[in-house]
């Protein structure tokens, strides 16, 4: 399985006051907790954390926590980040077992040039990510779909994904996640019907007929 290393210090201190001055130092208060374990408070490197978290397997990087002398499978629960800087300011860190099935959200890609889009059709990717169920050693990188072959209003359900061997979408098995979509195009036909209506409706502001008008001044 691969698992990134991550060193941590336990930390005493709790609270608002100890965690601002471990960011003013350039570290990272965080978290560590989950089955069999008690929550620990732990100081961390932001470089490390900041690389680990900017590789390709996102937020589904498996770390191997060194914490207290021991080294520990963690993955990322929550983080919160700064609204204006967008910098880490504080991680939870979940203890995960190497033989327990978990719960990941995956990107979802397409590649390819469908049929339907040479014909003029439009590619809707209804998700971005795909909720899945398996153990952490098969956590895909992320679910690729070749859409080359894909005609107009052709669709790709779940049900017709070929996942990796132990992986599990929780979708539904009939729930769409691609389409070509038609484009709306207006036929001759319409436009003259249309353009027809229009000159046949009067405006909002004509002028009294003369007739009706000398009527309405006697």
């Amino acid at each position: 399985m691969e698992t990134t290393t991550l060193q941590a210090e336990v930390r005493d201190s709790r609270g608002k006051g100890p965690a601002r001055r471990l960011r003013a130092e350039g570290k990272i208060p965080g978290v560590f907790y989950g089955p069999g374990v008690q929550p620990t408070p732990l100081t961390l490197s932001p470089k490390e954390l900041t690389q680990a978290l900017r590789g390709e397997r996102g937020r589904n990087v498996v770390f191997k926590l060194s914490v207290g002398g021991k080294d520990e499978l963690a993955m990322v629960k929550e983080l919160s980040t700064d609204p204006v800087t967008q910098e880490l300011v504080h991680i939870d860190l979940y203890r995960i077992l190497e033989d327990k099935v978990l719960e990941v959200n995956v990107p979802f890609h397409t590649h390819g040039r469908a049929a339907g889009v040479v014909q003029g059709g439009v590619l809707n990717v209804t998700r971005r990510t795909l909720p899945l169920r398996t153990k952490p050693a098969n956590i895909p990188v992320s679910i690729d779909v070749d859409v080359t072959s894909l005609e107009l209003k052709g669709t790709i359900s779940v049900e017709d994904i070929e996942f990796p061997e132990g992986v599990e979408c929780t979708l539904r098995p009939k729930l769409t996640l691609a389409i070509i979509l038609e484009p709306r195009k207006a036929t001759a036909a319409e436009e003259a019907e249309d353009a027809a209506a229009a000159a046949a409706k009067p405006s909002a502001d004509a002028a009294v007929p003369a007739a009706d008008a000398d009527k309405a001044a006697t």
